[in-house]
Formats: structure tokens, sequence, C-alpha cells
């Protein structure tokens, strides 16, 4: 009985509203606000990751969600699952509008429609999720809170960060790496970024199923569930999967800072070379020496003087370079972003996942050739093999990355039974004074964490890091300013878990699950 009726003294009427009928009065309010509130609090989950790093919030949001989908209908969920997402990359992506229109010069339309484009293709993503877990899942229960669901949210993520997907997939703003400073970092390398979104989505289901449900039976298998994984990665965190290889590394980052508009200007060039070599001449001797993506203002082959006689120094004072610079294949018209190591030899790594709209145009020729006319970039780089080795460079094997190919963690595993450091030199400049800088610096801890392997980071003007092989920043670089950073690390061999399986367990596990739920429902249906 939801009301009871008494009679005073005065005989007036007082009416005593169960706490039942309160909880239905608010879960019907919350029911109908959902869709508006799925923007602002898909927006506030863009502040779990860098620079804010509110991680709860990760659990807090994503439970927002679960709840909103609870009993929605299939079109309802689509349209909570589609705000929720645009909120949380309007709010995490913003800079995007930096990148395009401010250092890319690109007309003000083109700029708001590519945001709005990557926008709405990641909401979309959200959105056909939440359309079919209500359509497919069980309506309540354990298995759709503390399977399903965390399962469903993480092959989302596995989805559209994959380099096979749309526009060779955007990897940012998966929920794991809002843990890296969590309790549940002790298990990436363990499970990997995918796994730590799963185990975060698995609480956000826990919370979920607590409020959701008066069965106290269910209540504490979600406490208990959630609870595990939070216990064992606070036991895990310092701990060394992998060994120290021989002596320490000295190691310098060099952080130009040039300014992007300036950057590949023909007046300026010669300024950024002597630039470049006046921050790096009195460190020559230490054994490895960094610069960023791009360093070089013009194609390496334009350079050969220059590059030659840096060479000449470096072995010279026993100095291993690595030199970001675009160069080309000239007899096959393809021009690279490559890394450039210089030590006893001369070699290159070239950067295989390429900035769309950035390195890459996957547009008609008839608009290729208006951007021609409207002076804008129009020509492709060529994206590098897939199946590069590691570099040689101060008696270490490196595995390098550039730019955001880093946010491809599962890509940098293959050699891992031979590299010792991680690289990855990048460009951030594009992004301004923004929150993307941090979000890179996320993702690069990560890579470290996983697979218990230092990070060297060379950013042109920030940020430029030494991360420890626990995913740690050890030091980093005033950013928008020219420096040097100096440091030491200790390279390490073995294999992580993670970096024995790769994200095949995750796979296994989200897919089960989801295989279960349909399969139970159906089943029930059919009944």
């Amino acid at each position: 009985m939801s009301k009871v009726t008494v009679f005073n003294p005065s005989n007036s009427p007082i009416t005593f509203v169960s706490s039942s009928l309160q909880q239905q009065t608010v879960y019907h309010l919350f029911n109908r606000l959902a869709p508006w509130l799925a923007l602002p609090v898909g927006a506030l989950l863009a502040t779990a990751f860098a620079p804010l790093s509110g991680w709860p919030l990760a659990i807090l949001c994503q439970s927002f969600l679960f709840i909103a989908w609870q009993d929605a209908s299939p079109r309802r969920a689509a349209k909570i699952g589609f705000f929720f997402t645009v909120g949380t990359f309007l709010a995490g992506t913003y800079w995007l509008y930096h990148t395009i229109y401010i250092i890319g010069h690109a007309p003000l339309w083109v700029a708001l429609f590519l945001m709005v484009g990557l926008v709405a293709i990641m909401g979309g993503f959200t959105a056909a999720v939440g359309y079919a877990q209500a359509r497919w899942f069980p309506r309540a229960g354990v298995l759709r809170w503390l399977f399903a669901l965390p399962s469903v949210w993480t092959a989302l993520e596995f989805v559209r960060g994959s380099p096979h997907m749309i526009l060779g997939g955007f990897p940012w703003l998966s929920l794991g790496y809002s843990q890296i400073n969590s309790p549940l970092s002790g298990l990436a390398p363990v499970f990997g970024v995918y796994g730590l979104s799963w185990l975060i989505a698995l609480s956000a289901g826990a919370l979920t199923a607590i409020i959701s449900t008066k069965q106290s039976r269910i209540r504490v298998i979600a406490i208990v569930l959630a609870a595990i994984p939070w216990a064992v990665g606070a036991g895990l965190r310092g701990h060394e999967w992998t060994a120290e290889k021989g002596n320490s590394l000295e190691v310098a980052i060099v952080q130009g800072a040039v300014p992007q508009e300036s950057k590949w200007s023909v007046d300026q060039r010669d300024t950024t070379l002597q630039l470049y070599w006046d921050l790096t001449k009195p460190h020559l001797g230490k054994q490895l020496i960094i610069w960023p993506e791009a360093a070089l203002p013009s194609l390496a082959e334009y350079l050969e003087d220059y590059i030659a006689e840096l060479h000449a120094r470096a072995r010279a004072s026993g100095s291993s370079l690595l030199v970001g610079a675009v160069h080309t294949n000239a007899a096959e018209d393809e021009y690279y972003n490559g890394l450039l190591a210089l030590n006893d030899q001369m070699e290159w790594y070239n950067k295989r996942r390429l900035v769309p709209f950035g390195e890459f145009f996957p547009v008609p020729r008839f608009v290729r050739e208006w951007m021609r006319l409207m002076n804008l970039p129009y020509a492709d780089l060529t994206p590098g093999a897939s199946n590069q080795p590691p570099l040689d460079a101060a008696g270490e094997k490196i595995a390098a990355t550039i730019c955001y190919e880093d946010a491809y963690g599962a890509q940098q595993l293959a050699h891992l039974d031979v590299a010792t450091v991680l690289v990855n030199v990048t460009n951030d400049a594009w992004f301004g004074d923004s929150t993307a800088r941090h979000q890179h610096l996320e993702i690069s801890r990560m890579r470290a964490l996983e697979v218990g392997r230092p990070l060297l980071r060379a950013a042109n003007d920030g940020i430029s890091a030494i991360i420890g092989a626990d995913g740690a920043v050890q030091n980093t670089l005033t950013q928008f300013k020219a420096g040097v950073l100096s440091g030491t690390i200790r390279p390490r061999t073995g294999l992580t878990p993670y970096a024995r399986v790769d994200d095949w367990p995750v796979i296994v596990v989200f897919v089960a699950c989801i295989v279960l739920a349909v399969f139970y429902k159906r089943r029930h249906m059919s009944a």
C-alpha cells in the first residue's frame, strides 16, 4: 500500500506517503529528465581524464548512463546514449577547433563540420549500443548489470578505437585511461587499458544494481564483484613485472618550442636548425638524445649536409640521436612522417597511423582540387609498414611511436621481446594550451605501465617527459619554452601478462558475456 490516511482530533485528514511512492516519483522524474541530463553528465565524464583526473567520476557518470538505459525503449536508449557521448567528446575534444581552425587555417565551416562530424560519429556508436542493449539484453538482474552492460561498453570502446574502423579509429577517452592514478591502475599490466575500462564499467554496473534492486543478495554480489578488482589492483601497484637490464641510460630530450605558425617557414629554417643544435650541443656525450616529431623544418633530403654533420658529431661524442623528420621516396612520390636514428648507421621508423584531415585526406578528387585552389593542405602522407623493427640506438632496442599513434597500444606489443625502451615523439603544438596535451601524456603513461618499460616523450612545445616503467612521470619540461630535459632511465626486459596475451582475454570475456545475455533474453522471450 502506498498511501495511508488517518484523522487528527479536529477530523482533518493527514496523508503519509510511503517511501516506495517517493522512490517511484523520483524514478519517473529521472526517466523524464534523462535525455536532457545525458549531455551535461557526459560532459562531466570528460573531467575524469587529465588534467583534472577526477577518476571516481568515471564510475558515477557511467552508472548514470546504465540507470538511464534501465527501462528505456530502444529508440529512447539510443537517444540517451548519443547525447551522453556527444557531451563527453564535445568537452573532451573541444581542442579540435583550435587544431583545425586556429592552427590549420581551415575555413570556420570546415572546422565546425569536421569537429561536429567526429563527435556525431562517436555518439552514433553509443546510440547503436543503447539501442541494442534495450532490445536484446535482459531488463534487469545480475547478468545485465554486472556482465552484459560492462561488456557491451568495452566492446564499444574497442571497436571505435580499432585502426580498422572509419578514419582509422579514434582511441581517445577510453574509460581505462582515467584510472592511471587510481588503485585500479595496478591491473593495467595484467589486462591493459580495455581491461580497466571493463572493470570501471563493472563498478558502474554494480552501483546500478545497488540502486535498481531491493534484493539484498544481488546487492551483496554486486559489492563483492566490484570490490575484488579494486583490492587486487591496490595490492599490485608497485609490483615489478619486468626486470632491469644492465646499466642505466643517460638521456636528453630536446624541446624546441618552435611555434607551429612558423615551423615550415623558409625564412625561419636556418634559425630553427641552429636552435636545435644549440640546445643539443651541451648534452653531447649523453647516450641517447631525442628530438620531437618533425623537428627538422624541411624534408630530410634537403638537409643532408646538416644531418651528416649532426651524425658525425654525435658519433664522435658517443651519443645516439633520434630526430623527427619528414622524408620522401622521390621515385614513388611518397612522403613519410619519420623518426631517424643516428647511431652507427642511419635507420628510419615511419609513422604507421596517420591523422585524418591532418596527414591524409579521405575525400574525393574534386574536393582535393577545391582544397588546392583554396590553398589548403590536400596531399597525403604515406603510412609506414606495419612490421617495422625496433630502432637501434645507444645499445638499446627502441619501440618508437610518432604523435597519437601511441594511443593504439596493442600495436607496440609485437617487438617487446627485444625492445627495452619506449619512445614517443610528438608535436602537440597543434593543440595549443588545451587539455589535449595532458590527455596525450596520460595515454603515454598508460603505455609505459601496460608493458613495464620506461617511456621517453619528446614534444615540440610540451609536454616532454620521462616516464617510469610504473607509469609515473619522473620529470617534465616547462611547456611552451625551449629547453632540454635530462635524466637517467633503466631499460627493462621481460613481458607483463598483458604484453604476453594482448587484448584477447578481454575480448573473449566481453564477447561471451554479450552472447550469453542475448541468448538469455531470447530464451525467456520464447518461454
